[in-house]
């Protein structure tokens, strides 16, 4: 297992705080005291509200979404957080889109600062459909701390991991 793929591309520095958090076993107990709330948002209808709260509040002339749903099929191990999909479909001579947005199960556990990442990154491909400069601009935008939090949530994956791997080890 590759306990750092979510890691990828840091520098040495941050690669050796982070190694230094795991072997003294204090990355989950850092992790708590910075994200210890969760959240309400537990089934797709809340979600889709939570989302659209979102896009309203700073995307208010983006399309409309049609359905924003937890998907227990998106799994980190394809590197899919969350989706976005718009399907175009013919409709009585009429050409219709549908905007949906899938996130991935695990928020529905997850602190909630991280849900809102997830929420903002997914909202921001409405818009810009590469990572570029202006995606992360509106990322920003809508949620300031966004880079901080896109880091700790590869922390949070990591720590996730290495724990399924310790409860797989422990007879």
């Amino acid at each position: 297992m590759d306990e750092f793929r979510y890691l990828r591309g840091y520098g040495e520095r941050v690669m050796d705080q982070v190694r230094a958090l795991i072997d003294s076993g204090r990355l989950a107990e850092v992790l708590r005291e910075r994200y210890s709330g969760g959240h309400e948002v537990r089934d797709d209808k809340a979600l889709f509200e939570y989302v659209v709260g979102l896009k309203e509040r700073y995307m208010r002339k983006a399309e409309p979404l049609n359905k924003v749903i937890y998907d227990n099929k998106l799994h980190v191990v394809k590197h899919a957080l969350g989706t976005h999909t718009a399907i175009s479909r013919v409709h009585g001579g009429r050409l219709k889109a549908a905007r949906e947005i899938r996130i991935a199960t695990l928020f529905r556990d997850a602190p909630a600062e991280f849900l809102e990442m997830i929420a903002v990154h997914e909202l921001a491909h409405l818009k810009h459909r590469d990572h570029d400069k202006g995606f992360y601009q509106l990322c920003t935008h809508m949620s300031p701390a966004y880079h901080q939090l896109e880091f700790d949530l590869r922390l949070y994956l990591t720590q996730l991991e290495l724990q399924a791997k310790q409860t797989k080890e422990t007879p």
